[in-house]
């Protein structure tokens, strides 16, 4: 899964930029906001690949159980046959058949329960990379607005840039926290 992004070194720059030769302190402000959302982007931007790489890792050792799962229930149908066709001629050699198909059945039961789990722990870090990735989003486009404010020099574009650093936030506390 290959996500976009924009250039924050650019946008950092540019910001440092008219804040250095500007004379209004809120500038200043916006190079400092626009520092911390860089960052806050970068840190955000690497757990969500680490997620996404952990679901990815859970997702084949599922797929692994369940291939194992499958390869359990061939030998039980083979020895299944095995056995009924032994029934007709020798009693004993069924019994352990029997046995064995037992045996390949609760294997069976366990790989299953296995399987699931390594599913339902890839779902899990999928979700969380998600979240991640939509504070990540709020984080770059706070920074994009942080750069227009700085750009054309109207302060009032910061109230955007901190609604959506909120919104960054939320999505990490939601990500870190769950």
């Amino acid at each position: 899964m290959e996500e976009l992004e924009i250039s924050v070194e650019d946008q950092q720059e540019a910001i440092n930029h008219h804040a250095e030769h500007s004379k209004e302190s809120w500038l200043l402000f916006a190079a400092l906001i626009s520092a911390v959302l860089a960052v806050a982007a970068a840190t955000c931007g690497l757990y969500a690949a680490h997620y996404a790489n952990e679901a990815m890792l859970e997702q084949m050792h599922a797929t692994d159980h369940w291939g194992y799962y499958q390869a359990k229930g061939i030998k039980a149908v083979i020895t299944e046959m095995h056995s009924d066709l032994l029934e007709k001629n020798k009693a004993g050699a069924a019994d352990a058949l029997t046995e064995k198909l037992a045996r390949y059945k609760k294997e069976q039961e366990e790989i299953k329960e296995q399987a699931t789990e390594e599913e339902n722990k890839s779902q899990y870090f999928m979700h969380q990379h998600e979240t991640l990735a939509k504070s990540v989003t709020a984080f770059q486009i706070a920074i994009a607005i942080t750069a227009m404010a700085a750009i054309t020099k109207r302060h009032h574009f910061l109230y955007m840039t901190l609604l959506l650093s909120l919104g960054g936030l939320y999505y990490a506390a939601v990500a870190f926290l769950h």
